[in-house]
């Protein structure tokens, strides 16, 4: 015989007819009925030994013990095989004439048959008293094993983990194949199978696969109605279906291999299988729920940081377009009113718009390559010290006045990075600086080299007021703006992208307090290390 399970289907083919499931059953009790005839016969022994053979009604009660033992362990049938067979010996062996089933006194007749109902009652009660035993264990353990399935599914937020989950445990409660079946995008009900389970190569020859199973699970779908084996509808078939249905709508269906199950416990199991069903059917419209909800906070964020987008960059190029404007009009319309000195303040405010659009639009784009991936680095061998004076450079066009302090170790600094995005992420912090610092007051940049984690350190320093701690890291999210510095004109994208062009060379960036007052911005870069990630993985907000 195939074995195909661990209870019934151990000694059953799969597809056994119904004679050879009264067959088990009948002969499974066997062993059942010999100790019930070895224990009557050991008894029968002790009571000749023990020489009671004359108190004939202490003898009939001790004959009762076999039948009380057999109806609490064994049920009915062995109850009843004990009490007749403890008839026999009483007759044969207590009852004058001995070794003789004939009887001197006919009123023992009646003593037989009374003795004998006695006995059966009896195994009814204790028979009954067993069933409640087992129905009540058996409904602790369905509880139990419900529960444990709703504690597992409640902590699972992916559909896939939980739909695995949830299969398998079904399965090892009813202790047969269970599958659940979901609609995919067109609507069309398939057969769900856990990706990368062994199931998953070899579809076909999974139970619940068949044509005529996925025929019957597209019905209980449709009509959201129990079919299948122990049902009204569809009742000869292999497998119970379960709609997972909630109060308004029909996520899938559930479906159990009920072949392999007891006859007598297929109710219990049914009722398990639809308690399952409800678990499961609330539990995926929860993970449905919560994915929607996600989509939907997601659409809002993008819309937010859309909005946010558009308010900054219109504010930000409205001010040096006006600028533009203004001063490119009045040397065309009026240029014989103005002297040398007024014409080239005139073009320096022109000079100064452009290059703060130019600086506008480098950070929109250096942002867009970060978060699109598309960032390569061109990496060479740099010196720290040409990187600063180019820098100062850029800094001077839009902030001659400003003192900016320069600290150079004695020796020339080289590291190995991309020194056009270095130079951006410098330039974005010292403009933050002095944009974030009272005017005549100092900016310092410090340039050091940590030989032994081989680090190139550079770190600057203003006089401004300073950084909260609980903002340090906000500030490189995007468009994030503190409170203290809303009327000072900003998009909040320029320590965003410096977060994104360091991380990519594999160093750090963090705001820290400075000792002399204001904020300290540190970057450690390594300094040596050819082999680094050459694209960035900034997503979301570029501060986590």
């Amino acid at each position: 015989m195939k074995r195909v399970g661990k209870n019934l289907s151990e000694y059953t083919e799969k597809d056994g007819d119904s004679s050879r499931v009264r067959f088990y059953f009948r002969w499974k009790r066997v062993p059942a009925y010999l100790w019930v005839t070895f224990g009557i016969i050991l008894l029968t022994v002790l009571l000749h030994i023990m020489g009671v053979s004359d108190d004939l009604v202490n003898v009939a009660l001790v004959y009762l013990f076999p039948v009380l033992v057999s109806a609490v362990y064994w049920g009915m049938g062995p109850a009843v095989y004990a009490a007749t067979l403890s008839v026999v010996m009483f007759d044969f062996f207590f009852v004058p004439p001995y070794l003789s089933f004939t009887v001197e006194d006919l009123r023992y007749l009646i003593s037989f048959v009374v003795y004998l109902a006695v006995a059966v009652m009896t195994a009814s009660l204790a028979g009954r008293l067993r069933q409640q035993l087992d129905r009540v264990k058996s409904r602790e353990a369905t509880t139990n094993a419900l529960y444990d399935l709703s504690r597992q599914i409640t902590a699972i937020s992916d559909l896939d983990t939980l739909l695995d989950n949830m299969t398998s445990h079904i399965s090892r409660m009813l202790g047969s194949k269970a599958v659940m079946y979901l609609p995919d995008p067109q609507g069309e009900l398939k057969l769900w199978v856990s990706s990368g389970s062994a199931a998953a190569d070899s579809e076909k020859s999974i139970w619940g696969s068949h044509s005529s199973e996925l025929a019957i699970a597209g019905w209980v779908y449709k009509n959201g109605q129990i079919a299948g084996q122990g049902s009204t509808m569809l009742g000869k078939s292999s497998g119970l279906y379960i709609p997972l249905r909630t109060e308004d709508h029909i996520h899938g269906v559930l479906a159990a291999d009920m072949t392999a199950s007891e006859i007598e416990k297929r109710q219990e199991q049914r009722l398990l299988l639809e308690a399952c069903g409800s678990l499961a059917a609330g539990a995926i419209a929860r993970v449905k729920l919560a994915e929607e909800a996600r989509l939907a906070q997601v659409t809002a964020e993008s819309e937010r940081i859309r909005t946010a987008l558009l308010d900054s960059v219109s504010h930000e190029l409205r001010t040096p377009l006006t600028a533009i404007i203004g001063s490119a009009t009045g040397l065309i319309e009026n240029d014989q009113l103005f002297t040398a000195e007024d014409r080239k303040e005139l073009t320096s405010n022109i000079r100064d718009g452009a290059l703060r659009m130019n600086r506008l639009v480098t950070n929109l784009l250096g942002m867009v390559r970060l978060e699109s991936g598309m960032l390569q680095l061109n990496r060479k061998w740099c010196d720290a010290g040409d990187m600063i004076s180019i820098v100062l450079a850029k800094i001077r066009e839009f902030s001659p006045q400003r003192e900016i302090t320069v600290q150079l170790p004695e020796e020339p600094v080289f590291f190995y990075g991309d020194e056009v995005l270095l130079e951006q992420v410098l330039v974005n912090v010292v403009s933050n600086a002095i944009k974030y610092s009272p005017e005549g007051s100092k900016v310092t940049i410090q340039v050091s080299e940590d030989k032994k984690e081989d680090t190139l350190i550079l770190i600057v320093d203003d006089q401004g007021i300073g950084i909260m701690e609980a903002e340090r890291h906000k500030i490189f999210d995007k468009f994030y703006r503190s409170p203290s510095t809303l009327h000072i004109t900003g998009t909040g994208l320029g320590l965003a992208i410096c977060k994104g062009i360091v991380e990519v060379h594999g160093g750090t960036i963090q705001a820290e307090t400075n000792p002399d007052g204001g904020t300290r911005i540190r970057i450690d870069l390594p300094a040596g290390a050819e082999e680094l990630p050459l694209t960035c993985s900034v997503q979301g907000e570029a501060g986590e």
